[in-house]
């Protein structure tokens, strides 16, 4: 059996979803860990299991008494073994951007977000048709869909908020910078045809500020738990401009126009898992611009 641990926000929860779909179409035995919803009422208390809005989607969930069996007895002298590599691990921890070797694996528990577009690139579509959003739309946001509907409509997220906290910016800081949106922008300009930007961001007297002609609308409708909305919204727009966030990754996914341009960040987080060349491969079908404004890959 192979288990798949969900945690984190909306967009992260959807890749590892896509992750155990893959598998499943795949044969294999697997199921997902929510115990990290359900024990850790710190982490529970600012996320919650957003998956459930997508009711059409369906998975197995482990066990206490499957989780255990997988891991098994993992006292400190086991645990020793595996660090001194005389135990396999039970434990598989993402550590790269892309290891085709976990479809391999047997008998492991997954923890990670797997992010990388290659782990599911072929189930994009087949997960389209199987995240439906909710039919219960709100009155504004069938108004903005409409509106999105008239325009050749670009989405594009900015995200300030919990990035800019101190720990956050050494993570996540200095990748979506001005310079990435603006070559952006000129991508799309230089592909679409009078196209119209939808702006959506956690800080909108921001985006306002620097968003202000009629090119641009600013999305400034979901707050707090109906963010999910804006992903829908983002998915209704013909072409995407993201941040480095899981959650604008899947807001573009989830377009079903056949011919969108998906635009994102050269690197997610600053770590060394964005090797230009490596993402070009990785991330097929995505326009890749990093933080200098250089095209990687369009």
């Amino acid at each position: 059996m192979i288990i798949i641990k969900v945690n984190g926000g909306l967009g992260n929860q959807l890749q590892q979803y896509a992750l155990y779909d893959k598998m499943k179409a795949m044969g294999k035995e697997v199921k997902l860990d929510l115990t990290w919803f359900e024990k850790d009422m710190e982490k529970a208390s600012r996320r919650i299991l957003e998956l459930n809005y997508f009711s059409d989607i369906t998975y197995e969930v482990a066990t206490q008494k499957e989780i255990k069996e997988v891991l098994g007895n993992r006292n400190i002298f086991i645990k020793c073994l595996e660090k001194l590599h005389l135990k396999e691990c039970p434990l598989y921890i993402e550590h790269q951007m892309y290891d085709p070797g976990i479809f391999e694996l047997k008998n492991k528990i997954l923890e990670g977000y797997w992010a990388c577009e290659s782990y599911y690139a072929d189930r994009i579509w087949d997960l389209c048709k199987q995240l439906e959003f909710p039919s219960n739309i709100s009155d504004e946001n069938k108004r903005m869909k409409e509106k999105i509907q008239k325009y050749n409509a670009v989405s594009i997220h900015v995200r300030r908020g919990d990035y800019l906290t101190e720990e956050n910016q050494r993570m996540f800081g200095g990748i979506c910078t001005k310079q990435y949106y603006e070559e952006a922008i000129k991508l799309i300009k230089e592909k679409i045809e009078r196209p119209h930007f939808f702006i959506f961001s956690d800080d909108s007297a921001y985006v306002k500020e620097h968003y202000s002609n009629e090119d641009f609308t600013v999305v400034d409708i979901n707050h707090g738990i109906n963010s999910f909305w804006d992903m829908y919204l983002m998915s209704q727009c013909k072409h995407n401009i993201c941040a480095n966030s899981t959650f604008s990754f899947w807001g573009a996914r989830l377009n079903r126009n056949m011919n969108k341009v998906m635009i994102r960040p050269l690197k997610q987080k600053n770590c060394d898992w964005y090797n230009p060349d490596e993402m070009k491969q990785l991330w097929q079908g995505w326009s890749l611009v990093d933080e200098e404004g250089n095209r990687i890959a369009e």
